[in-house]
């Protein structure tokens, strides 16, 4: 027997695994994130780094049971591919074509998709808003613009402007959205200075090199939200402000989309202050390195 003293975040053979697959992985948050939930919950778990090459997944997903993970999450570019190499998916998974969760079970793979519900649970939770017979305004159509839709359709969004480069960028969002009640407008991205909405989400990367988007009018009240949390101010959230706008960063969302992982793995709730501490001191000190 080992002599060696207890103590929080110790890896030892009796660890139980889980880990993110991207490519690349080197500046993702997730490690920080779980591996803070695990020492506050005093749980014999690690959260690792898992980079592979679009080439190796297959190889990869097929490894993680013959190596013990319990789980793992899964980042660009690998959501679409994994969703079709997994066997068993859940609704959201299947109906968004994205894998960002995988549950490994005595029986094989099972995949997730937390986007759409942590979304739900941003708006409820972190900015108030309730999408129920309001408007709103999208700008892109990737997997994360169609988490974002599918929850504000389920929220009783009334109707749903969606602004991208490429009108037929926008047929994937209208699958995702059949049948709900929300009433979908694919506009021009140049074309939403007369748009109306009562919510506006960035699901783009502009921003991160300063970029900017084109808004509507000003509109006191306006509630913004902007996926992305590095860098930590844009110019979308700061021209919100200057509207008379609330505006929310990306990180909430990443928050709750890795807390429901996080309750897939290992059937407890996980301390959402202890893991947003973390990560925000991890993006404090990122951005005084650089």
């Amino acid at each position: 027997m080992s002599d060696l003293p207890d103590r929080p975040g110790r890896v030892r053979g009796s660890t139980r695994k889980v880990g993110v697959i991207g490519w690349p992985i080197e500046h993702t948050l997730s490690p920080v994130i779980h591996n803070a939930a695990f020492v506050a919950l005093g749980m014999d778990w690690v959260y690792v780094p898992l980079p592979v090459a679009a080439a190796r997944l297959p190889a990869a997903l097929d490894g993680l049971g013959a190596l013990g993970f319990a789980g793992a999450s899964v980042t660009m570019p690998h959501k679409t591919r994994a969703a079709e190499l997994v066997p068993d998916l859940s609704h959201d998974a299947r109906l968004l074509r994205a894998v960002n969760t995988i549950v490994v079970r005595t029986d094989g793979l099972a995949g997730h998709n937390t986007d759409a519900l942590g979304f739900e649970r941003f708006l409820r939770e972190d900015t108030g808003f309730d999408p129920s017979g309001r408007a709103a305004l999208l700008f892109g159509a990737g997997g994360g613009a169609r988490a974002c839709a599918l929850a504000l359709s389920r929220g009783g969004l009334a109707e749903l402007s969606v602004a991208v480069r490429e009108p037929s960028r926008g047929e994937d969002l209208r699958a995702t959205l059949e049948g709900s009640g929300t009433a979908l407008r694919v506009v021009s991205i140049d074309d939403v200075s007369e748009v109306h909405a009562d919510l506006i989400v960035n699901a783009t990367p502009l921003g991160v090199h300063g970029e900017r988007l084109p808004l509507p009018s000003p509109v006191p009240g306006v509630v913004g939200v902007d996926l992305l949390y590095r860098p930590s101010a844009t110019p979308f959230q700061a021209e919100i402000r200057e509207g008379g706008g609330s505006v929310f960063g990306g990180l909430g969302l990443l928050l709750h989309q890795a807390a429901i992982s996080f309750e897939l793995w290992t059937g407890q709730t996980p301390p959402l202050s202890v893991m947003s501490a973390a990560a925000v001191g991890e993006l404090a000190e990122a951005g005084a390195s650089d």
